[in-house]
C-alpha cells in the first residue's frame, strides 16, 4: 500500500489529485509566508494560525486553517512526505470526498482537542493532527477491517505510529493534543468512510488510465510539429525538482 508504482510526478498527480493539491498548498504557503515573507503571507499567517485565546473569542475558523500552515520548511517537508506516503492508498480506497472528510475531520478534531485541553495562550499550526487521523483510519482497519489491509502494511503502519507517538512526547515544540485527538478523530471517522471501501490496488489506477486512453483520439496530425523545449525527465518530475529547489533555498537561507 505504501510503495509507489507511479512512473512520474505527473502520473502521481493524476492518480491522487487531493494529496497532490494539499502538498502544493503546503509549499505555496511556505513560499509566500516564510521564504518570500510577503505582506500577504503575514496576513495569511496571522489570520490562519491556531490561537486558543482567539478561538475562545469566536474565531472558530482557526480550528480549520492551521491544517494548511507550517512553521518552517522542514515542518512542511516532513508533513508533506508523510502525506505522500500514507495518503494515496486512502484517497483511492475512500474516494475524493470521503478522503477530504476524513483528513479535515480528523484535523479539526485534533484542533478542538487542542482548544479544550491546551492552555488559553497556546498557539499551533501544522497538518500533523490530520495525518495522525490517517493513522487512526489505518489502525481501525487493522483491528476491524482486516480484509482492507495486508499484513505487511499493517505491521508497517503500526510500527510507524508507535514511533510517532513516542517522538510526540520526547520532542519539544510538538502539539501533543493535535496528535492524540487527531488519531482518535480518524479512528472515530473510520467506520463512516470505510463503509464501501475496497482494498488498495495500484493496478486499479492503471486500468482506469487505460480505459481513459482508449477513449481518446489516438492520432494527432500536428504532433510532429510540436517542439519539446524541456527534456522529458524534467517535465515528468517538475514538482519534485521544485520541492528540491525550495528545500535548497531554505537551507541556504539559514546561512545568509
Amino acid at each position: 500500500m505504501f510503495l509507489r508504482y507511479e512512473r512520474s510526478i505527473k502520473e502521481f498527480m493524476e492518480y491522487y489529485p487531493i494529496v497532490s493539491t494539499l502538498v502544493i498548498i503546503h509549499f505555496a504557503l511556505w513560499l509566500i509566508i516564510d521564504f518570500l515573507a510577503l505582506p500577504l503571507g503575514h496576513t495569511l499567517e496571522s489570520w490562519g494560525i491556531g490561537m486558543n485565546f482567539l478561538i475562545a473569542q469566536g474565531q472558530y475558523w482557526r480550528l480549520f486553517t492551521p491544517i494548511f500552515l507550517h512553521g518552517d520548511l522542514m515542518h512542511a517537508l516532513f508533513n508533506s512526505f508523510s502525506l505522500v506516503l500514507f495518503g494515496p492508498a486512502l484517497e483511492q480506497m475512500l474516494g475524493k470526498s470521503k478522503f477530504l472528510l476524513a483528513y479535515f475531520g480528523a484535523g479539526i478534531i485534533g484542533n478542538i482537542g487542542t482548544f479544550f485541553f491546551g492552555p488559553l495562550n497556546y498557539w499551533h499550526l501544522g497538518a500533523s493532527g490530520a495525518i495522525f487521523g490517517l493513522f487512526g483510519i489505518y489502525i481501525f482497519m487493522v483491528l476491524n477491517r482486516k480484509h482492507l489491509i495486508d499484513q505487511s502494511s499493517a505491521q508497517m503502519v503500526s510500527t510507524i505510529l508507535v514511533i510517532g507517538l513516542i517522538m510526540t512526547f520526547l520532542r519539544s515544540g510538538i502539539n501533543i493534543y493535535a496528535h492524540i485527538f487527531g488519531f482518535i478523530g480518524g479512528f472515530i471517522i473510520a467506520p463512516l468512510v470505510l463503509s464501501k471501501a475496497q482494498p488498495y490496488s495500484p493496478w486499479r489506477n492503471q486500468r482506469r488510465r487505460r480505459r481513459y486512453s482508449e477513449g481518446e483520439i489516438q492520432f494527432d496530425p500536428n504532433r510532429w510539429r510540436k517542439k519539446r523545449w524541456i527534456p522529458a525527465k524534467i517535465r515528468k518530475n517538475w514538482l519534485l525538482i521544485v520541492i528540491g529547489i525550495l528545500a535548497l533555498l531554505g537551507l541556504l537561507r539559514r546561512f545568509f
